[in-house]
């Protein structure tokens, strides 16, 4: 027989599991995390089978006081897994006995360690979500705040890193809310499908001891039970889903830390970073690096290869429940904790961003950006786009072979390129009417620009009602 005591399994087997087996078998050291949610359902189901009277009411009150005692000593950091704890769902059990006696062992009945793990981890991933959210919110309204102050200040607008037509700032550094926004928007309706509650599936078939699935639910903050128990105990959709959300919060991050890597380079010189996130070098005392921008950056690759490992790890299941799935543990921790010590960095490095106005209005008007401005005149004034896109590109030619800017020919110049060209064209040749004639919904415009952060802000407000709405109930 086993003499694994700790273990819950072994009656079949006449022989002791090999240290080698243990060591493998062992997930305590990074599933020890769940404890807490474990406890919250350990809680709801002695509940429940008192309700089914397999507990009587004596019974259901002092197992249910050691599970708040034990819950309050794990969260002082009083007590800790034994290194011959299998697993989190092994230790508590043992923790409960050794707090009650032999009626702890009682709990295990109509539950398995496939229900469990499945429902401890949507618990989890449902704070997790929102804790993340709050950063990312954080971040959104600090950009959002800073998109104010330069809601009048031009700047290049780029393509393919080349000056593209001048834009506003503020335009700039908004479109980072937007696609920060989409994935807060992921999250909210991420959370609608893991609104369902595993517990009660069993190991595969469901339970033949606690039938009442929605009361179970309830009690765990999920608004219904699982629909199909084999799925249940096997799915990890969501975990994908969430390790995909992570990443593309990672990769939004990554795209704006390259931003700001390459317009606070000393090429461009068009931000400063701020002291306080910045690094200097070891062996060069002029140097100020980018350090929390390049972390940023490199961080987002760990958020990728965590989602692509849970990925290969899904593709090949069979059936019910597989050991393999132990496996989307240490990626759904990894991604959370890299982003719970990112985004306050992050943040931080933006908020305290300046930028060289002057350098960036001046700049603005370079690389013939004003190029499109006689394509639109001529064609307001009656010419197609494609001849006037030629008749704008013969312009930047023969600007380019006197050296000077687009917007510098004189109307002479301009005149002997077409004589549809007329002194009119000035008033429109500018940075001012390239800005301000964007007016468009998603535009450039200060007034687009304007209402933009404004429904920027109110969607930071509803967001974060359900950010700061824990589904998680308190033990």
């Amino acid at each position: 027989m086993n003499k694994n005591s700790n273990n819950l399994w072994g009656g079949r087997f006449e022989k002791a599991t090999a240290p080698a087996m243990a060591r493998l078998s062992k997930s305590t050291h990074f599933d020890w995390r769940l404890a807490k949610y474990d406890l919250l359902q350990t809680d709801v189901h002695i509940q429940a089978l008192n309700k089914v009277n397999l507990l009587t009411k004596a019974e259901a009150e002092k197992l249910r006081q050691a599970v708040s005692k034990i819950n309050n000593q794990i969260s002082l950091g009083q007590i800790h897994p034994l290194e011959e704890d299998e697993d989190v769902h092994s230790a508590i059990e043992r923790l409960i006995i050794d707090e009650v006696g032999e009626i702890g062992g009682k709990i295990r009945v109509g539950r398995s360690r496939n229900d469990q793990v499945v429902t401890d981890f949507k618990l989890f991933l449902r704070e997790s979500s929102r804790h993340i959210s709050n950063l990312v919110l954080e971040l959104i309204s600090i950009i959002n705040k800073k998109s104010e102050k330069y809601i009048e200040i031009t700047v290049p607008g780029f393509t393919h890193l080349q000056h593209a037509q001048p834009v506003t700032l503020a335009h700039e550094l908004t479109k980072h809310c937007q696609s920060l926004l989409r994935d807060i928007d992921r999250f909210i309706d991420w959370d609608k499908r893991v609104d369902d509650c595993p517990l009660g599936s069993g190991a595969l078939s469901g339970s033949a001891i606690i039938t009442d699935s929605t009361w179970v639910a309830n009690q765990l903050g999920f608004s219904k039970p699982s629909e199909n128990s084999i799925d249940a105990v096997s799915d990890r959709d969501f975990v994908a889903e969430y390790l995909f959300i992570c990443a593309m919060i990672g990769i939004h991050l990554s795209k704006f830390a390259e931003e700001i890597i390459i317009l606070s380079s000393s090429e461009f010189s068009y931000a400063k970073l701020s002291d306080e996130f910045s690094t200097g070098s070891s062996i060069m005392p002029q140097k100020k690096n980018p350090d929390a921008a390049e972390l940023t950056r490199g961080k987002s690759g760990r958020l990728i290869g965590n989602l692509t490992a849970m990925l290969v790890t899904l593709k090949g299941l069979a059936f019910a429940y597989n050991r393999d799935l132990q496996e989307d543990k240490e990626p759904v921790f990894d991604s959370h904790d890299t982003l719970m010590l990112l985004l306050p960095a992050f943040s931080g490095m933006v908020e305290s961003l300046d930028f060289d106005t002057d350098r960036l209005t001046k700049a603005a008007s370079t690389g013939h950006s004003l190029a499109t401005e006689i394509a639109d005149w001529l064609v307001k004034n009656g010419t197609t786009f494609k001849e006037a896109h030629d008749i704008s590109g013969e312009c930047v030619k023969l600007a380019e072979s006197k050296g000077i800017e687009v917007h510098e020919l004189n109307q002479q110049d301009l005149s002997s390129i077409d004589s549809r060209i007329t002194s009119q064209i000035q008033n429109v040749l500018t940075l001012k009417n390239a800005i301000e004639s964007r007016t468009s919904y998603a535009g450039t415009s200060p007034s687009s620009v304007k209402a933009q952060i404004k429904r920027i802000s109110g969607k930071i407000a509803d967001m974060n009602k359900w950010a700061q709405l824990n589904p998680v109930p308190e033990l």
